[in-house]
């Protein structure tokens, strides 16, 4: 089976929710899944829900739990890289069917991950394998290597009424 590079982007909420869906749909179909997440860290419902499948999907998170603003620190910078290696042996070690990289079109954004040197990790992938990139402003050439691009378009959401983020829901 060939696997195909999917990107979920835009500003619009249900980048990482429709990702964690197809997740679950591969899990559930037997196939082995990695979801590594940059700019993330901590103990969401999701991962609380992911770590209790069995067989679980792997999840490991590369971000220092606050919000990037302005530049990004040597942190910022070292958790990417480190991310970057974790999606580099995810996607060559034929441990996996599916990997999804949570947020990397944000950290691409950032000038945290290198457009090309994501290129090259994707082309060196086994052929099999499933790629699913999620986040705001995923770069153009990303957008022309991958196979689907789904942009998600923000038309109203109560978070501007002030409802803040809920937890089973938004967290």
């Amino acid at each position: 089976m060939r696997g195909y590079i999917q990107i979920y982007t835009g500003d619009g909420k249900g980048k990482t929710t429709a990702a964690l869906g197809l997740g679950l749909r591969a899990a559930g179909a037997g196939l082995r899944v990695s979801l590594i997440q940059f700019l993330k860290d901590g103990d969401y419902s999701e991962i609380k829900a992911l770590r209790q499948l069995v067989p679980p999907i792997r999840v490991r998170q590369f971000g220092s739990g606050r919000f990037v603003q302005g530049r990004p620190t040597d942190e910022d910078r070292a958790l990417a890289d480190q991310g970057l290696q974790a999606a580099r042996e995810d996607l060559t070690s034929g441990r996996y069917d599916v990997v999804i990289l949570d947020e990397i079109n944000v950290a691409g954004a950032l000038g945290l991950v290198a457009t090309e040197t994501l290129l090259d990790i994707l082309r060196r992938r086994r052929p099999q394998v499933e790629v699913i990139l999620t986040g705001r402003r995923a770069a153009s050439a990303w957008c022309e290597a991958a196979d689907l691009v789904t942009e998600m378009k923000a038309v109203k959401h109560y978070f501007q009424n002030g409802v803040k983020a809920r937890i089973g829901i938004e967290k």
